[in-house]
């Protein structure tokens, strides 16, 4: 291992233990209704009556079984075992099938639709709680939403997968994820996070039929997604694969990036993974347009207004990183492990609350730190920043 790789996994290695891990333990845990708190503030302020999103406990039920199975520490385990109980429980329809979105602090569902996203996200985070424990509950609720996402949520006409659907998986007229992104059938956000938990079940479950999803995914982005002009993902897309924007996310090409990496290698198909290698040089390229001279990486910009936006969002410097040592590892990059590294250091100087643990949300193009945005809640989970760790610590 060299120098720059030591340093790497010894600063990785105490964020993840001293600054990430310990906050949602120590804080998140709801001791009067079950599971974990929905919300805390940026600035601190925990919201107890906040609701409970299916997505942050599927990370958290992701990040903790990780955690375990890396680091084997029996804390972990617990944090996980809380998180697969709730979600199985709480988050799991027990007559239709799926996930719902959102439930009440007490846990009774508030918001029943099944987005594709949230459904990936449980797969992701019980594939993994069966990797650290073979756990077979786990496993036989991965493979049940596996399903559920194939039956009810694939173009058998147009290929890929539509966005969300009722509780009783009838199309839904609002299919976003939240209030900035478009209202179209497919798009980039929810692949990805198909691709992944799909990559992530596939290590354990070597199904054909998934196999052939997964190869099948891979190629969606290869021929549809990534744009074949700019190397940039196109993010929107009507059913039949228009392309409905033209906003670039810096953050989801890194991120894509070694995503579609880990896949390819994970379905073990030479053509595949031959076609792959090439395609993330041009995506790492593209997505390097957002790189700053300080190291961090911006958040987006439009190309049809020409507006950029310059706030650097944690969870894009963490898939930056990763990105990068990918790029490293598998293309022999030294300048690459020099760009995560750079990367680090503004996440340690900028990001990082070294006070009260976690990481900020943001900090703004003028210098300071976001603090209107959570610190824990619906999208902000502990596992960008903590699978960067776990990665970096896995690899290497």
């Amino acid at each position: 291992m060299n120098e720059k790789v030591g340093q790497l996994r010894t600063e990785v290695n105490e964020i993840l233990k001293e600054n990430i891990l310990p906050y949602w333990m120590n804080n998140l845990i709801d001791t009067e209704n079950g599971g974990f708190l929905g919300r805390i503030t940026g600035e601190e302020v925990i919201k107890r009556d906040a609701p409970k999103g299916a997505v942050l406990n599927a990370r958290i039920l992701w990040t903790y079984a990780a955690a375990y199975r890396v680091c084997k520490d029996e804390a972990y385990l617990q944090i996980a075992k809380r998180a697969k109980d709730y979600l199985l429980d709480y988050f799991y329809d027990k007559e239709h099938g799926g996930i719902y979105w959102l439930v009440d602090y007490k846990g009774n569902p508030i918001e029943t639709k099944k987005q594709i996203y949230a459904q990936g996200f449980a797969i992701y985070g019980l594939s993994e709680y069966y990797r650290a424990t073979k756990d077979k509950e786990a496993l036989e609720y991965a493979i049940k939403l596996f399903k559920a996402i194939e039956d009810h949520s694939f173009d058998t006409e147009n290929n890929g997968y539509l966005e969300a659907f009722t509780y009783d998986w009838e199309l839904i007229e609002d299919m976003r994820l939240s209030e900035k992104d478009a209202n179209e059938q497919k798009t980039m956000n929810t692949h990805l996070h198909i691709l992944e938990p799909y990559t992530n079940l596939y290590r354990i479950w070597k199904d054909d039929s998934l196999k052939k999803q997964l190869k099948n995914l891979i190629n969606l982005f290869l021929d549809k997604i990534i744009d074949e002009q700019t190397n940039h993902l196109n993010l929107f897309f009507d059913s039949y694969w228009n392309s409905k924007s033209k906003v670039v996310s810096y953050g989801h090409d890194i991120e894509a990036s070694w995503l579609l990496y880990e896949a390819a290698l994970i379905l073990n198909d030479s053509n595949t993974l031959t076609k792959v290698h090439a395609i993330v040089l041009r995506i790492v390229k593209a997505a390097e347009e957002g790189l700053q001279s300080d190291g961090s990486m911006i958040y987006e910009k439009n190309y049809h207004t020409g507006h950029v936006d310059k706030e650097r969002h944690w969870w894009v410097q963490a898939e930056a990183v990763i990105g990068f040592v990918n790029h490293y590892q598998y293309y022999n990059d030294d300048n690459s492990l020099d760009k995560a590294l750079s990367c680090l250091k503004y996440i340690k100087s900028n990001l990082i609350d070294w006070e009260n643990g976690e990481w900020f949300w943001s900090v703004y193009e003028v210098g300071s730190i976001n603090k209107i945005d959570d610190k824990a809640g619906i999208w902000k989970c502990p596992y960008h920043n903590g699978r960067m760790c776990l990665e970096i610590l896995e690899r290497f």
